[in-house]
């Protein structure tokens, strides 16, 4: 079974671009292993809290994600 984890600050997407990311995701997979892989791909979208993760040595924030 493919599984794609995404990690993406909290807030910082709407219901429907985590739609888009499923099934392009899905589609993506399809593209590599076939369509008899589609039914069995599994996309989770973890929410990481505002300030819960960091890059190059600086936590980042959806405010500080937006002024970029």
């Amino acid at each position: 079974m493919p599984f794609a984890n995404y990690k993406l600050p909290q807030g910082s997407l709407t219901p429907e671009q985590k739609e888009m990311i499923v099934h392009k995701t899905t589609d993506i997979v399809a593209a590599i292993y076939g369509d008899k892989a589609r039914p069995h791909t599994m996309v989770l979208i973890d929410e990481v809290v505002d300030g819960g993760w960091g890059f190059a040595d600086e936590v980042l924030t959806l405010e500080k994600l937006k002024a970029q």
